[in-house]
């Protein structure tokens, strides 16, 4: 069979087939898919295909055993699930990785760059100035303060210190029983 001749047969089998599938399957993207399947293993043989007795059948077929194969398939992919659910892993970012980028997000775009470049993409000095386009030292210089900078956003705020109330003996000294002790 020319490829001329596959294609008007495709076009003229193509939707008789879908149909006849659909019929069978219930879904009609399935039946589409399946008959696809079929078209495309034909191809493959469609130098010997005229020669056979009934093509249009032969595809059906084709389709009608991948269908068959496909309802086999999800009937055990639902047994496995129905055994073993999935664990939920679209819980999404916690606590530390929303605080995370929020820090990141308060430092200038040059320091945010190499931090995230050298600490998330595990790249070095020299890579990061090859991409940046800055001398290494540059980067170097980047990656201090914006650690620095993390740090003082990243860590937990100091209780204010209570100071003692004022004296009246001013902030020099201060009276102890009998004693004056100079601070």
């Amino acid at each position: 069979m020319t490829e001329e001749e596959f294609d008007a047969f495709y076009a003229a089998s193509f939707p008789r087939l879908v149909g006849h599938l659909y019929a069978l399957t219930g879904d009609h993207g399935e039946a589409q898919d399946v008959v696809q399947e079929a078209f495309v293993r034909a191809w493959d043989r469609r130098v010997s295909f005229l020669a056979e007795a009934a093509p249009e059948a032969w595809i059906r077929t084709v389709a009608l055993r991948l269908a068959v194969s496909r309802w086999r398939r999800a009937k055990r992919w639902l047994e496995l699930v129905r055994h073993h659910p999935p664990a939920d892993r679209t819980a999404g970012p916690g606590p530390e990785h929303t605080v995370l980028v929020q820090a990141l997000r308060q430092l200038p775009e040059a320091q945010r760059r190499a931090v995230v470049l050298h600490h998330l993409c595990d790249m070095s000095i020299e890579q990061i100035a090859a991409e940046t386009g800055a001398p290494a030292g540059t980067v170097k210089a980047r990656l201090s303060r914006g650690r620095a900078a993390l740090a003082k956003l990243l860590s937990p705020a100091e209780p204010a210190e209570s100071t003692p109330p004022a004296d009246p003996a001013g902030p020099a000294e201060r009276k102890e029983g009998s004693r004056v002790r100079a601070r």
